[in-house]
């Protein structure tokens, strides 16, 4: 955790979120690999990891559709927006929540690749960890576009 907060500059917007997105990719990556190298040592531990990541995703996932509901009735929130940061981030953000959301998608499917039917096909689940705190930065500190007196969209001046 300390090494993650290393990496997140002290001023980022939503900086727990980020390192926690960090963190949760560094114990997957870790755990994942170690149990493709040892599947019948660490395969138990690995699906716990992946479980708990998933939960914590999930969680995460429903807290920022919930927020974006509440949000929605005065700005103009979109999908792409909200769980894949476009044009609501900043470019520093953007980077370190995608980015970890596309280790977590690219350790998931080689280590459930390298070692098919085994507990490692969990490690599919791990995603949603990553995809649901993007959705709570987004939601939370995200820019969108306010609505207009209608409630549609109103163009940027």
């Amino acid at each position: 955790m300390m090494a993650a907060m290393k990496i997140v500059r002290a001023n980022l917007q939503g900086r727990p979120i980020i390192v926690t997105s960090l963190a949760g990719t560094a114990i997957f990556t870790a755990v994942a690999v170690a149990a493709a190298i040892a599947p019948k040592t660490l395969g138990g531990t690995a699906v716990v990891v992946d479980l708990v990541l998933f939960a914590l995703g999930v969680t995460a996932f429903l807290s920022a559709y919930g927020i974006a509901i509440g949000r929605s009735r005065f700005d103009a929130i979109g999908i792409g927006g909200l769980f894949f940061l476009a044009g609501s981030a900043p470019a520093p953000v953007r980077r370190l929540l995608l980015g970890a959301l596309s280790v977590q998608t690219v350790v998931a499917f080689a280590t459930a690749g390298a070692r098919p039917f085994s507990p490692l096909a969990f490690g599919i689940l791990v995603p949603m960890f990553g995809l649901g705190l993007s959705g709570r930065w987004g939601a939370r500190y995200g820019h969108f576009d306010p609505r207009d007196e209608r409630g549609a969209h109103a163009a940027a001046p």
